[in-house]
């Protein structure tokens, strides 16, 4: 999976830090940092954190099959 933070509709309400914190963190200017392919086992604490989200400004996407 890829992980996205759309850091201009950010504000820094750390939803995502509280739901899935081996993904996501503030960084110092109080808006979100992320790793952009989590491990699979962080797949339902992100898409909690992408849901829990004020802003809806995280996204997440399946990774292409590889052939």
């Amino acid at each position: 999976m890829r992980v996205d933070v759309d850091r201009q509709l950010c504000e820094g309400h750390a939803q995502c830090v509280l739901l899935a914190p081996e993904v996501f963190d503030v960084g110092d200017d109080d808006l979100a940092v992320w790793q952009e392919n989590p491990p699979e086992a962080a797949r339902e604490s992100v898409r909690a954190a992408v849901s829990a989200c004020p802003r809806q400004a995280i996204s997440m996407v399946d990774n292409e099959p590889e052939n």
